[in-house]
């Protein structure tokens, strides 16, 4: 029964169908997956159902296995009693069996593949626990992530970008085309096709900035297209095309400038770092190579027009907002850096030449190509040398770090085609990280290695570094061009009324610029006389101050001169940051014939002391601060760290702005009583948004012409499109009532520098602002600082915050050898930068004992002598790592009011590599003049006064300026101290707030009537009056005889009040600890004229009072200088008469 059981599971020999004896077997559960055969049809000894087949079902599996075989000999019957050969039969039947095998063979790979396919599925799902599904999109690989979502985007547009290629092709690549040979000069598109497969975009790389107005993405693209593009060179009826190409490569975008509107992002620009790898199918290529002079033309041709195109130093941009600030800068910005490579040897080079068929092994005779994106330079072939000596020199431009590539080819020179010996790179980073690169270096691809020093060259905007770096460039050896001193990029823009040509006709307008024996040229504007380029050139230079530019303007054809310039270079080295941004008059040419171009010159300068080796070899952490070797680069264990930050070009470089919230008129009221029948005015004040900051006003009560006059400053970069916003708001108990708005835009103002107006509120019926907005540029000179100081104290409101006299800038590149966690494990470090109450915090970088964070902050500073930047260290979960504290001090009598170097923690291990720069604000708009003179007034020198302001005066100008005269150091003029001591005062007639404004700036030499110093202060009394309205003191300095104040008190009274005024000020110090008795150290009055003087103004009265002399009284007129000027002056303290008399 087990045996009939079995041969009716299995298949039988005897064809007896499975299926017939499953048809029979009666129902079961279903069979579970992985139990053996036996163990599924083994029968249940107690179920009562039989255990086989009938009788009946074995007698039909016998008749009908009978009656195939039956069928088998049908076909031998028929043969025969046709009387056809045996051999009809055998052929048959051979080929029935060649078609079963066959047969069977497929189905045994099909069943093999099935099972494969199973068990790699199971065995995912066993692994991965993601049985059946795809790896999600949003699974990221280190630094690459995936951009799905961007491809089905690219699919859906794919046909609309097709139709902006066709534009692309026939306008610029075209024109490249019949541009790079003369026999390609009817060169046309005449079908542009992209096809149904879009390009993919395989991954997606974003590069931290150290710029905050840009981002930076690298796309790892890739096309295999059915593209169609077909060409016809008309001149030689010659046509053909493309069918189907390939294109990958890295297609780095960046998204620049960042918006404070939409769309957020002022243009995109979009290359090639390095060339990208493109196979293409042509098609009619025959006849196209018939075309003479085009025996070379195939993939190259392509290739080098798109580089021109797409690859770096080109690029494509595309402005996303109208009327984009520095387009051009966008385009070409200036280069990153400049590498020096030094090609000097290779050796162990593999020997590529053979004689006698190989019998007879020879040498190779080596040349190198050096590439830098579309930079290429070959070195002489050395004959016959496996360590050839090149000893050549070449000076590359760095666009993009990082990115680009230092490559390096060696070839062995051959009469027919050169062999390759092997090649390496090296992204620039490297060396812009350690300054100076003296290494061998593997080839790859063959066998050997080659030597190379690589030098990386800054770019400064600095003349005074010209003459060091060209002595150290007469001590380096360069073939076969001597080194560079200088780089000088020119932006040419356009032109205007340029000649005509014979007949009146526009002129196809080009520009050829030369130095020395270097010639560029622009593109070839058509039919028109005021052409726009928009190109940007390059060249490198030895000596700037002997060396100049020549500038040709002339028609296509090269045979017309247009008009010419020649422009000596020392010009830049005078001029600002050494650039010149300006029109220039085109001699030889019409008499309004102008060219518009930039020049920036940069100087290439290699730091000295850049380069700092470690103590230990090989030892992380282990830096020698104190002894930097001078040898520029070697083959050291471990790299070298530089001594001095990188920041990038853009550091340094904010402004401030400053808010003058002056006053408004004609506001609407909001305010109602009694249910709104009687009607109120309204309390308005002012909130402003620029920057991500916000800043709010003092609310005036019930005015609807409110003065307010605060002054808010805050940090602001070029980015163009940002505006200022401002509302007027009424305040209420519950919600505060609209009064209006309006915005400024910052590209006048910071272009400009000031911008005084009445703004109109929109959104109300009525009302508008007085706005003063002023741009401050920071200077790196501490000279101003002083003069800053006096003129901030002078428009100081005591209603607005302290004034910046300078700003702060810091870049934070890295730590090094911070303390380990628990003695074993890296910290996660952050730092903290502290001015006053102004922090920045950077990111936290993981577990890293050298973190390089490349993070920059500012800091509003209105106390440089004073303040200090503070540096805290901490890890994430353990707490403070070190500090720093760095007072500003320092930086006050550093070179250029910066300090670029490694700062030791001081509550910790490790140091800091930051670059701190100070940059005075100066205002050109305050109203305030300097002058250097400087005197005190006393009893002898008040009567030469007349003679020292007469030359100088001033009269008052229409606009409500106040000016302001100030005293720097000391002069031969200068009166002895008096034995009571001085104080320094300044005080004038504001006109513009209609108020009498005082500035107490010091006291010095005063009187010490004890063992202890006093603990001055001064108080001023407007005469008559002796009430606490018009009384004002200073806060008190304890134990000095010098004491600083600087602090300015007004009073609110019309001018014709003001000169009937007399203004009392008294020196005094507490006398006691116990007693609230004042003892007076001096006196100063301010009186009317004598009734027989004719009153014009304000008259100062120093009176002096000593033991047996009697009081003396000089008297200075005000009226004879302008009330709207002061004097920043010192007067004699005198002894009180009320004090003295009694």
């Amino acid at each position: 029964m087990e045996r009939s059981l079995r041969e009716g599971t299995s298949p039988s020999p005897e064809g007896s169908s499975p299926s017939l004896n499953l048809k029979d077997q009666p129902s079961a559960p279903s069979d579970t997956p992985g139990q053996p055969p036996a163990a599924r049809t083994k029968p249940d000894p107690g179920s009562g159902v039989p255990s086989g087949p009938s009788a009946a079902g074995e007698a039909l599996a016998v008749l009908t296995s009978f009656g195939r075989r039956l069928l088998v000999l049908v076909p031998v019957y028929l043969a025969g009693a046709a009387g056809l050969s045996v051999g009809f039969v055998l052929f048959g039947l051979a080929l029935y069996l060649g078609w079963r095998r066959v047969r069977d063979e497929k189905e045994r790979s099909l069943r093999a593949a099935r099972q494969l396919l199973d068990d790699e599925e199971r065995l995912t799902a066993k692994t991965l626990y993601m049985s059946h599904r795809e790896l999600p999109a949003w699974v990221s690989f280190p630094d690459v992530e995936k951009a799905e979502w961007l491809n089905k985007i690219v699919a859906q547009v794919w046909p609309f970008l097709g139709q902006y290629m066709e534009k692309l092709l026939a306008e610029t690549v075209a024109p490249a085309v019949r541009g790079s040979n003369p026999h390609l000069q009817t060169f046309t598109f005449t079908r542009v096709e992209l096809g149904e497969k879009p390009l993919r975009i395989i991954g997606v790389k974003v590069h931290p900035s150290q710029r905050k107005d840009q981002i930076l993405l690298d796309l790892n693209i890739s096309y295999v297209g059915d593209v169609q593009i077909d060409v016809e060179v008309k001149k030689y009826f010659c046509k053909a095309g493309v069918k189907g190409m390939q294109l990958h490569g890295i297609l780095r975008v960046i998204l620049e400038p960042l918006l404070g509107d939409i769309p957020i992002v002022g243009a995109v620009s979009m290359f090639f770092i390095r060339r990208p790898i493109l196979d293409i199918n042509w098609t009619g290529m025959t006849n196209l190579l018939d075309i003479p002079g085009l025996s070379s033309l195939s993939d190259t041709m392509i290739m080098d027009s798109i580089a021109a195109f797409l690859v770096l130093p080109n690029r494509l941009l595309v402005p996303l907002v109208p009327d984009l600030q520095d387009v051009a800068q966008l385009r070409s910005p200036l280069p990153r850096g400049i590498i020096r490579i030094h090609l000097l040897a290779a050796r162990g080079l593999s020997s590529k030449d053979k004689y006698v068929k190989g019998l007879i092994e020879g040498k190779s005779d080596p040349y190198a190509l050096v590439r830098v994106g579309t930079q290429t330079f070959c070195s002489r072939v050395i004959d016959e040398d496996l360590n050839p000596q090149w000893g050549e020199t070449y000076e590359v431009i760095v666009h993009e770090v990082p990115g680009q590539e230092i490559e390096v080819e060696v070839f062995d020179k051959d009469p027919d085609k050169d062999d390759f010996l092997g090649r390496m790179k090296l992204d620039v980073g490297k060396v812009l990280q350690t300054g100076v690169l003296d290494e061998w270096f593997p080839l790859q691809g063959g066998q050997g290695q080659v030597h190379l020093k690589l030098e990386w060259l800054s770019l400064l905007p600095d003349a005074e570094k010209l003459e060091q770096v060209l002595q150290w460039n007469r001590g380096v050896s360069s073939r076969p061009e001597p080194p560079s001193a200088a780089i000088l990029v020119v932006y040419l823009d356009r032109a205007q009324d340029l000649p005509l040509k014979k007949g009146n006709k526009e002129p196809n307008p080009m520009v050829q610029l030369s130095i020395q024996d270097v010639t560029q040229e622009s593109k070839a504007v058509y039919s028109t006389n005021s052409p726009v380029w928009e190109e940007a050139f390059r060249f490198f230079l030895q000596d700037p101050r002997s060396q100049e530019i020549d500038v040709q303007v002339k028609d296509d054809s090269r045979a017309l001169t247009l008009g010419t310039l020649t422009l000596p270079l020392a010009r830049l080295l005078t001029a600002p940051e050494l650039t010149l941004d300006q029109w220039f008059q085109l001699s030889s040419s019409g008499p309004n014939s102008r060219l518009y171009m930039k020049l920036v010159m940069r100087i290439l300068y290699l730091d000295s002391s850049e380069i700092c080796f470690s103590t230990v070899p090989g030892t992380p952490g282990g830096w020698d601060l104190d002894s930097e070797s001078p040898q520029k680069g070697s083959s050291v264990d471990a790299p070298p760290r530089p001594c001095h930050t990188t920041p990038d070009s853009h550091f340094g470089t904010e402004n401030v702005l400053r808010i003058h919230v002056l006053e408004a008129q004609d506001l609407i009221a909001k305010d109602r009583f009694l249910g709104g029948l009687v009607k109120g005015k309204s309390d308005p004040y002012v909130k402003l948004k620029l920057a991500g900051r916000s800043f709010r006003s003092r609310v005036v009560r019930e005015d609807l012409n409110p003065h307010w006059n605060e002054v808010f400053e805050v940090i602001v970069t070029s980015i163009p499109g940002q505006e200022l916003e401002v509302e007027v708001f009424d305040k209420d108990l519950d919600k505060d009532d609209f009064l209006g708005r309006c915005k400024v835009s910052l590209t006048s103002v910071l272009n400009s520098g000031f911008l005084d107006e009445w703004l109109t509120l929109e959104d109300v019926p009525s009302g508008r602002l007085h706005l003063r907005l002023e741009r401050l540029t920071p200077r790196p000179s501490a000279a101003e600082l002083e003069e800053v100081l006096q003129v901030n104290s002078l428009i100081q409101t005591q209603k607005s915050a302290e004034l910046a006299a300078a700003l702060l800038s810091v870049y934070l590149e890295r730590a090094d050898d911070l303390p380990l966690r628990k003695g074993t494990k890296p910290p996660s470090p952050y730092a903290v930068l502290t001015v006053g109450e102004t922090s920045h915090k950077t990111k936290t970088v993981p577990q890293a004992s050298a973190p390089v964070w490349d993070e920059i902050a500012s800091f509003l500073i209105s106390k440089p002598h004073t303040e200090s930047l503070e540096l805290q260290v901490r890890g994430e979960g353990t707490g403070a790592l070190g500090s720093l504290s760095l007072p500003l001090s320092e930086l006050l009598e550093a070179d250029r009011l910066c300090l670029d170097r490694w700062f030791s923690l001081t509550t910790g291990q490790g140091q800091v590599l930051l670059r701190a720069q100070l940059g005075i604000l100066v205002s050109q708009h305050s109203g305030v003049e300097a002058h250097s003179h400087s005197y005190s007034h006393s009893s002898s020198s008040l009567s030469e006064e007349p003679e020292l302001w007469g030359g100088t005066a001033h009269i008052i100008s229409s606009a409500p300026e106040l000016r302001q005269r100030l005293a720097h150091g000391d002069s031969p003029l200068e009166a002895p101290i008096g034995p009571l001591g001085q104080v320094k005062l300044t005080i004038w007639y504001y006109s513009e707030e209609r108020k009498l404004v005082s500035i107490i700036h010091s006291c010095r030499a005063l009187q010490q009537n004890g063992r202890d110093p006093p603990d001055p202060y001064v108080s001023l009394l407007l005469l008559p009056d002796k009430n606490r309205g018009t009384k004002r003191k200073t806060s008190q300095k304890k134990r000095t005889l010098n004491p600083e104040f600087n602090e300015r008190f007004e009073w609110e009274l019309p001018l014709d009040e003001a000169v009937r005024r007399k203004l009392d000020i008294s020196v005094k110090s507490t006398s006691s600890f116990m007693s609230r008795e004042r003892e007076p150290l001096g006196k100063a009055s301010a009186l009317p004229l004598e009734p027989h003087h004719k009153p014009k103004g304000m008259v100062l009265e120093v009176s002096k009072h000593l033991p047996h002399h009697p009081p003396m009284q000089v008297q200075l007129d005000l009226a004879e200088i302008d009330l709207s000027q002061g004097a920043a002056q010192w007067y004699d303290l005198m002894v009180d008469k009320d004090k003295g008399n009694s």
